[in-house]
């Protein structure tokens, strides 16, 4: 059957199907749905639970896979014979992002399926051009218990995976993790039952289309990890509720669950379920610009966003303010952070991030005695400089409401909170809870030590930022970070949300030079290669990490830096292959921004400028230096090139290597 002629039939649905079924109660064969352009097609129907299959240009690319959830007192999804009724309808409208991570209007059109059951459940499917979501609601008055959700992936033929496994540590259990782990690819039958990865998840199957399985509204509810099975089937695994917790007394203090209860979450009897999204992608190109996760979430719940205002900012973290060339000895002190304030106004950075060590850990008003903040504060102003504030999660939860009082009064409006490290039941909630405190007091958040965000960014707009990814942090005591791994981000973490890698690192390492140094943070491939990440990964709040001392011997490149913008009106992306390379471009205003990276091949890459609109553009364009294969800080910095809608260049990336390009509206 024809594409026009399938999505003829399913428009033809839309009238015959939004009835009641059979008052005999007969089984209905199969109910599908397709998307608007009919290319993604989706069978469901009972045998027993609930299964559904998905269909792309009338090829299956899920096989038949399970969907269920099993309540206390016997009660659950599959515990229905039948289908009681269901409709099918067309939604097409958009979205206006207050703060644009991809872009700034978002396209939503899609076909729901809507099924109802005998017992009061509802499972509501959405077909979109490029993925497919569900979910399950409940509709119980009273509260519920879940003791398990059933989300089956099964996949035809012997597909492979980009599986971050989860790590279990030795003094916590497997679902404690921080979500920074690599993304190698593996055959999906050779995960056996009882290893974890968590999503998103890329599957590449033997042909495209690729398929990126995550969720998205998770409320109130624990995240899905994914298990493997030993064979060519993903299922979703969900921490137990805890039944008992423990704080630790540490350096980076945190609450750990000890015992958990055999059921996953105690909730509202009415209420919807977080969906279950698998994005689809034919070409490469089409996964680092997909949208879906954030079309799926929750509207804002905050009603004037317009104080949301991210931007660039600074954090002494990563080198341990390792700073030269300073009239004073450097450290967690007022000194050192006034020098940050300097640099920042000097090259266009909107704040400084006061990390861990400006208070106690477990007290935030237990000011280190090196650092005046009533001083630091008034020189801020002076600047025109803003100042952030690292919290401890555990700490900011227990002394809530009086630390942002606090940080009112300093003029902080954007603060960092670490440590989390779950994301069962409890910890979700912890995450609304500091979100909707937050947004009452004016003041944005990013979450460290965290789940990706899953459209919790669409919910709360404060909330700015995410960490949940292998960054820059890891070069200090490792070498898992590599070119290869940094393009990855941008086809897999990426999918669910926007992250805080931590880029522009000024020290850089070729591949045989790649080595953890104390005191001198390198990071693996060209100076070009940190530039890039600033366009090519999403980040609201982008957090320049390098030396500031490096970067005042380096006016030109800082400058240039420092005026990248962190949110986009529009988001192409023009040339990419997973694990391999990536060309983004990103639109601000009449301005356009072009980032590319790479792995450890070298590699041509030609950027046609037929996006554009008409008239003239004057192009900054920073690329690896000729001899940036031998020295990996080598880059050209060209100024006022001339570029046109239709022009074609060629730019050369050196292993680990990347380019920006500044195209300004004449």
């Amino acid at each position: 059957m024809t594409r026009s002629k399938l999505s003829a039939l399913c428009l033809l649905g839309i009238s015959l199907l939004s009835m009641p079924l059979h008052a005999s109660g007969t089984r209905l064969d199969s109910l599908q749905a397709c998307s608007p352009s009919g290319r993604i097609c989706v069978k469901v129907w009972m045998d027993g639970p609930l299964k559904y299959t998905i269909s792309y240009d009338e090829k299956i690319i899920l096989a038949t896979s399970t969907i269920d959830i099993l309540l206390e007192k016997d009660r659950a999804l599959s515990k229905n014979d039948r289908i009681r009724s269901f409709s099918i309808k067309n939604f097409n409208s958009r979205i206006l992002a207050p703060v644009p991570e991809k872009r700034k209007i978002i396209p939503d059109r899609y076909t729901q399926l809507l099924l109802e059951f005998k017992q009061p459940f509802r499972v509501e499917f959405r077909v979109y051009d490029d993925g497919v979501a569900y979910r399950i609601n409940t509709l119980y008055k009273e509260g519920i218990i879940v003791k398990d959700e059933v989300a089956e992936f099964v996949f035809p033929g012997k597909p492979a995976a980009y599986f971050p496994q989860v790590q279990k540590k030795q003094d916590a259990d497997i679902f404690h993790t921080s979500y920074e782990e690599e993304y190698p690819l593996r055959k999906l039958d050779s995960i056996p039952d009882g290893i974890l990865g968590y999503s998103p998840i890329l599957v590449v199957p033997e042909t495209n289309p690729k398929i990126a399985i995550t969720e998205s509204d998770l409320y109130d509810y624990p995240g899905m990890f994914l298990g493997g099975t030993g064979s060519s089937t993903l299922k979703g695994v969900f921490a137990g509720y805890p039944a008992e917790e423990l704080a630790t007394h540490e350096l980076y203090s945190q609450i750990k669950v000890i015992r958990r209860e055999p059921y996953i979450a105690k909730t509202h009897g009415t209420r919807k379920f977080p969906w279950r999204a698998l994005l689809i992608a034919n070409v490469d190109k089409e996964l680092p610009g997909n949208d879906l996760v954030y079309r799926l979430a929750e509207p804002s719940r905050i009603n004037d966003t317009s104080w949301i205002q991210p931007g660039n900012l600074t954090d002494e973290w990563i080198i341990g303010i390792n700073l030269f060339n300073v009239p004073f000895r450097a450290g967690l002190n007022t000194a050192s952070y006034k020098y940050y304030i300097d640099f920042a106004k000097q090259f266009g950075f909107d704040r400084i991030m006061m990390d861990a060590g400006w208070s106690d850990n477990n007290d935030l008003f237990k000011i280190n005695p090196d650092i005046d903040m009533n001083a630091l504060v008034a020189y801020a102003n002076e600047k025109g400089v803003k100042i952030s504030m690292w919290t401890l999660a555990m700490t900011l939860d227990r002394q809530l409401e009086a630390a942002l009082d606090q940080f009112n009064k300093w003029g902080i409006d954007f603060i960092m909170t670490d440590f989390i490290d779950r994301d069962d039941q409890k910890a979700v909630n912890f995450y609304y809870r500091i979100a909707q405190a937050c947004a009452e007091h004016k003041i944005m958040i990013m979450y460290h030590g965290a789940f990706p965000p899953k459209g919790f960014n669409r919910t709360y707009p404060n909330a700015v930022g995410r960490e949940g990814v292998l960054g820059s942090e890891y070069d200090n005591w490792s070498n898992r970070v590599t070119p290869a791994h940094d393009v990855t981000l941008a086809f897999t973490r990426m999918l669910a949300g926007g992250f805080d890698y931590e880029p522009g690192l000024l020290n850089n390492a070729t591949q045989k030079g790649t080595r953890p140094v104390e005191g001198v943070v390198t990071s693996p491939g060209t100076r070009c290669h940190q530039l890039s990440m600033f366009i090519v990964y999403d980040s609201p709040m982008q957090i320049f990490s390098g030396n500031p001392s490096e970067g005042w011997r380096e006016p030109e490149f800082m400058q240039f830096l420092g005026s990248l913008p962190t949110t986009w009106d529009e988001t192409l992306i023009l040339d990419a292959k997973v694990g391999e390379f990536i060309v983004s471009a990103r639109k601000k205003g009449d301005d356009w921004y072009i980032g590319g990276m790479g792995d450890w091949s070298e590699r041509d890459v030609t950027i046609a400028f037929d996006f554009l609109e008409e008239g003239n553009y004057v192009a900054t364009i920073c690329k690896d230096g000729q001899n940036a294969d031998r020295y990996a800080a080598d880059y050209v910095l060209e100024k006022n090139v001339p570029i046109k809608k239709g022009d074609e260049i060629k730019i050369h990336l050196a292993p680990g290597g990347g380019f920006v390009i500044r195209l300004e509206k004449q």
